[in-house]
């Protein structure tokens, strides 16, 4: 059984998807998408054969007067089927690939864990069937890597640790690759499939979102109603593919 490990930070207005907050989607929306992300990763992980174990930020690096344990855990309470099955660990470390590190190494070391994985909850097209296959790939390669746009990760699992000093500076699937077989580790990978960060990975993500719904396929149930209740789509003007609302269309 492999732990999966999902680092979240609390969805709290002007905290999270920074970078999509202001213009396309208020602060307030913003944390809204990272809330459904989240809630539809953690039940994929839940409906796998996976464990959960969710990782919070430390007080300190939160914004004031936000509970990060109870911000992130009341949408899970909620959501998962079996929400006293799942752990709540606080993340240790100062940097995303400490934090990471940290973990990872502490349950294969220290908790005789088999494999662990580390996702976030941007990743929001992971999937039941991603996380068991990835699993499967596990059992045979040290490290499986779920490659995402603009050479990041959505899925980083491990049966051994590595150098995790720095280990996500981008492109993150070529560094964390790389330090795999500075170890001497044996490395496989995941089809690729979009992370939603940034503006720009929305022009990935919602059209692949919106033909899978179409198609009656399997879609992230809570991320897919945020996209059809906002009207996000991807339009051509011209010149570059660009989300907009169905609501700001002339």
């Amino acid at each position: 059984m492999t732990t999966v490990t999902v680092f979240a930070d609390p969805p709290v207005e002007g905290f999270v998807l920074q970078d999509i907050a202001g213009g396309l989607l208020t602060e307030s929306e913003a944390a809204a998408l990272y809330e459904a992300m989240l809630v539809d990763v953690c039940r994929a992980v839940e409906s796998s054969g996976g464990e959960l174990l969710v990782n919070y930020r430390p007080p300190e690096q939160v914004p004031d007067a936000v509970d990060p344990e109870t911000a992130v855990r009341e949408p899970l309470d909620e959501a998962l089927d079996s929400p006293g099955d799942a752990r709540y660990e606080v993340q240790v470390g100062s940097t995303f690939a400490a934090r990471v590190g940290n973990t990872v190494t502490h349950l294969l070391e220290r908790e005789d864990v088999a494999t662990v994985a580390a996702v976030e909850p941007t990743a929001a097209l992971l999937s039941r069937q991603l996380v068991d296959s990835a699993a499967m790939k596990l059992r045979t390669s040290d490290v499986v890597l779920g490659p995402a746009g603009d050479g990041r990760v959505y899925y980083a699992g491990f049966g051994e640790p590595i150098d995790f000093e720095n280990a996500y500076a981008t492109p993150t699937v070529e560094t964390l690759g790389e330090r795999a077989a500075a170890a001497g580790l044996g490395v496989d990978f995941l089809p690729s499939t979009p992370v939603v960060e940034t503006r720009a990975d929305l022009r990935s993500a919602v059209p692949l979102l919106r033909a899978r719904n179409r198609a009656e396929r399997a879609v992230p149930p809570r991320t897919t109603a945020f996209v059809d209740d906002h009207g996000l789509r991807v339009v051509d003007d011209g010149e570059t593919p660009t989300v907009v609302r169905e609501t700001d269309k002339p």
